[in-house]
Order: structure tokens, then C-alpha cells, then sequence
């Protein structure tokens, strides 16, 4: 008998950008559970990507965003626990407010983080935006506050 593995995941994340610095979370749910990480979250049965990603963050944060350009896509792959979760990840350059934390049992916290100065333990998703990031950041004028 042959067991069909599971299949992946389908996330999405927002690389929210305010005055140069990026929006992260502190993870406290597993994957990647005490990293700092993009805000977003599961895209659910039959909902299109980006009113998944805008209400991952009107949910997490009580931000009200427009997601921009698809910035990357990332793939946080393990093996060990048995999670493979893909996500594409937007550019966020619309958004107004400040966020807030509205569900404290899966976010330890928030900050904005200068794209050279990251907290050490930042999720792989994160990695991958920075990555898409960097060559382009001078650009973009970001959220405001």
C-alpha cells in the first residue's frame, strides 16, 4: 500500500512597508513559532489571493491594506514536522492606521524593522521578501501612519 503525501499548504503575506522599515510579527504558533515573520496568514476554500491577504491583516493587525505587486513567492518546507506551506507575497504601499494586535494567541508582537537592521530570527518567507526587496526599496514611499 502506498501513502499519497500531503499536499501543500496555501498561505499568503504582506511586506508592508512605512517609512523604509517593514512590518514583522513575532510568531507564536508553529511554523517557524518565536520567529519574526510577515504578517498573513491561510488563504481559504475559493478565496481569491489578495481578499485572502487583506483579510489576513484586517484580522491580525486591524489594517485596512491594498496588496500591490506580487513581491516574491516563498515556500517554508519541513520535513521534520511535516509542513510544506507555499505563499505568495505582496507589496503593500496603501495601507492607513496603525496595527494592533487582535489575535494575541498567535502574535507575540509587531515592529517596524529597517530591511539591514532585521531581528535575528526572522521566518524564511521574510527572507525571501527582504531578498526582493532590497534592490528596490528607494523607490517606495510605503503606508502612512
Amino acid at each position: 500500500m502506498t501513502t499519497t503525501p500531503p499536499r501543500p499548504g496555501v498561505g499568503v503575506g504582506a511586506a508592508i512597508l512605512r517609512d523604509g522599515r517593514l512590518l514583522l510579527v513575532l510568531r507564536l504558533r508553529e511554523p517557524e513559532a518565536q520567529h519574526w515573520g510577515l504578517p498573513g496568514g491561510k488563504v481559504d476554500w475559493g478565496e481569491p489571493i489578495r481578499a485572502a491577504c487583506a483579510r489576513e491583516i484586517m484580522e491580525e493587525l486591524g489594517l485596512n491594506i491594498t496588496p500591490g505587486a506580487l513581491l516574491c513567492m516563498a515556500d517554508t518546507i519541513d520535513a521534520g514536522d511535516g509542513m510544506h506551506w507555499t505563499a505568495p507575497v505582496y507589496l503593500v504601499e496603501d495601507c492607513d492606521g496603525d496595527p494592533v494586535v487582535l489575535e494575541p494567541d498567535k502574535l507575540g508582537g509587531f515592529g517596524w524593522f529597517a530591511l539591514d537592521a532585521l531581528p535575528e530570527r526572522v521566518t524564511r518567507a521574510t527572507m525571501a521578501a527582504v531578498g526582493a526587496l532590497r534592490p528596490s526599496i528607494r523607490p517606495l514611499r510605503g503606508c502612512s501612519g
